[in-house]
């Protein structure tokens, strides 16, 4: 039979434990499962990702944002943020400052360093008069993008609001 000195410390460690869990899950890591298929081949449908919030700053637990921000994101990092009440993962294809390329001729494309984007007239002309990525932004597409709802059907995203870094799959 336990005393109660053992039961306390028995309780104790169970709420600890409790504790630096959901710390370590509102804070650190992050397991995701990804729902479509905007960035194949990178990332599968139905795959779970591990996201590093800590990566760009201090996540905000009750908002959409970083409540600190120590780094920003990268050209080809995997990122994850909110687009309309939903966790969305895309690659950062452009930061701040970096030039954008469109052309109308034969079709919509966007041109970002090496690589042709296609786009529908109405993202055309919901980004053409950016000629490069405004500050404090980024440019943040789908591997797939052929089939992936992101920066050129909403426009740029915040680095402040990046949540973290897709660090494995």
């Amino acid at each position: 039979m336990k005393n109660k000195s053992q039961e306390s410390t028995f309780w104790k460690y169970i709420f600890a434990g409790i504790f630096i869990g959901t710390v370590i899950k509102v804070f650190v890591f992050d397991i995701l499962s990804v729902q479509g298929i905007s960035m194949e081949p990178a990332i599968h449908d139905n795959e779970k990702i591990l996201v590093c919030k800590l990566s760009y700053g201090i996540v905000n637990p009750f908002g959409n944002s970083t409540l600190i921000r120590w780094k920003n994101a990268k050209t080809g990092d995997i990122i994850i943020y909110y687009y309309k009440n939903n966790l969305v993962v895309k690659r950062c294809i452009a930061t701040e400052g970096t030039s954008l390329e469109y052309s109308s001729d034969s079709g919509y494309t966007l041109h970002v360093g090496e690589k042709n984007y296609s786009l529908t007239k109405l993202q055309y002309n919901l980004i053409k008069n950016s000629p490069c990525v405004p500050r404090g932004m980024i440019l943040a597409i789908g591997d797939n993008f052929e089939n992936s709802i992101d920066s050129r059907t909403y426009g740029f995203v915040a680095q402040k609001n990046i949540l973290g870094k897709v660090i494995f799959k």
